[in-house]
């Protein structure tokens, strides 16, 4: 296809503006919560956005080992963002690459036979995990508004005003809006927001005064790995949920581009979406996961050549390179985060709940397979002191929500749909992701 340069250039920027917001909300969220100087952060959110750049060139190049070929962007996975900071919390930054690594090396190990592990994750697995992690996210939300935990000035009506004019913003934008402005409505909300802020006098400028015009990525930048069991297990479980989500975002690019896919193709999509994850470790990053927002731009353009996320990726992988405008998102005032993390996160509970409309509700397994889970992710959350005196080797299962409410949602579906034969649903429903 003859594509004129100035209009690939153009939808390639239309691709970065879609997924940027959740490029740069992630790291925001993860540096506060786990108290990171202004330095640090800014190096967070440059490396995440050069990050997502190599894992897109990955994904969309095609060759014998890796890569999909088709037309996807990648970024950092939010059902992440709750296990790391419950990772960084107890056991240290350290902690949490070591088990971003290691599950990234088993995504690669796996991908080979991935497809044959699907049924033990059917709708039922994968929407309560989802679920899960969404629910648990809430209460970060909730705090930013109030302007962030232990703040001087926690709910004061200034923040509160703040966080729900930008959430109030979002969903007008939605209401009134189509296409690529609703594509982009959480990132309009963010600035729209900051706007406001600053001339409340809430933004301070002296990170971006700080910052340098250009960076190097850094190995290992806040040191050397290091292994837990339980938070290499829910990094794990996280990787696992994300490559379920990213085949149903490879069989609806498939048929968009009217590309049959192979057993082959799916395996080198997984694999490179685990080489992402273990870059993302060694450079202090995140885990990469599709992101389906872009799917819905590409059908939107109706462009689905790969020259234009070629020069997404490309335009990712430059703005990485500039601290400077990653020191730009870091004066987002707290407020105005948690009023976009309202919406981020309810989505990710959302998209649970029509992860869980593929699951046939007739069947009472089904339904106590999704009660004992979500009961048991989120009891333990709630009271994470419940098992205190079980032995480190049994606490390794309880002692994280997502974690035990994952395992209780696998093991419930062995025992009542894969031991009794019966077939499991396909994941997310393959082609109907097509339409979301």
């Amino acid at each position: 296809m003859n594509q004129n340069p100035l209009k690939i250039a153009s939808l390639g920027i239309q691709h970065v503006l879609a997924m940027y917001a959740g490029a740069v909300i992630v790291p925001l969220i993860v540096g506060g919560a786990l108290g990171l100087t202004g330095e640090q952060l800014t190096y967070l959110v440059s490396i995440d956005i050069f990050m997502c750049g190599i894992a897109t060139l990955l994904q969309v190049w095609r060759s014998k080992f890796f890569g999909i070929g088709l037309p996807v962007v990648l970024g950092c996975t939010f059902t992440a963002v709750g296990p790391m900071i419950a990772i960084g919390g107890q056991y240290g930054i350290p902690a949490i690459y070591g088990s971003i690594l290691v599950s990234g090396i088993f995504v690669v190990a796996v991908s080979k036979y991935f497809g044959k592990l699907v049924k033990f994750f059917p709708p039922v697995v994968t929407g309560s995990v989802v679920t899960i992690i969404g629910i648990t996210l809430i209460p970060v939300a909730m705090n930013n508004m109030a302007g962030g935990e232990g703040s001087p000035d926690f709910g004061s009506l200034t923040n509160i005003a703040l966080a729900f004019g930008t959430l109030l913003f979002i969903i007008v934008l939605f209401r009134f809006f189509k296409g690529f402005v609703r594509a982009i409505a959480i990132l309009l909300g963010l600035a729209a927001g900051t706007i406001t802020a600053f001339f409340m006098g809430m933004v301070d400028f002296s990170a971006v005064g700080e910052a340098s015009w250009f960076h190097m990525p850094s190995p290992f930048y806040f040191g050397m790995p290091t292994f837990e069991v339980t938070a290499i297990l829910t990094m794990i479980l996280v990787a696992m949920v994300s490559l379920v989500e990213s085949t149903g975002v490879y069989f609806a690019l498939g048929d968009i581009c009217e590309e049959k896919l192979e057993e082959k193709d799916l395996s080198n999509g997984y694999r490179a979406e685990g080489l992402a994850i273990i870059l993302g470790a060694v450079f202090n990053a995140f885990p990469y996961t599709t992101y389906s927002q872009n799917v819905g731009l590409l059908q939107m353009s109706g462009v689905k050549t790969k020259n234009v996320i070629y020069t997404a990726g490309a335009f990712l992988v430059l703005l990485g390179l500039v601290p400077k405008i990653g020191a730009l998102t870091t004066i987002i005032p707290t407020p105005v985060l948690g009023g976009a993390m309202v919406a981020m996160f309810g989505m990710v509970v959302a998209y649970g709940i029509k992860m869980l409309s593929k699951v046939e509700f007739s069947s009472q397994e089904n339904l106590l397979i999704i009660a004992c889970s979500v009961g048991m992710g989120l009891g333990v959350t709630a009271v994470p002191e419940l098992f205190a005196q079980m032995p480190s080797s049994v606490r390794i299962l309880t002692d994280n929500g997502i974690v035990a409410g994952s395992v209780t949602a696998i093991l419930l579906n062995i025992v009542f749909n894969v031991a009794k034969g019966k077939k499991a649903v396909q994941p997310a429903s393959f082609a109907e992701q097509k339409a979301s």
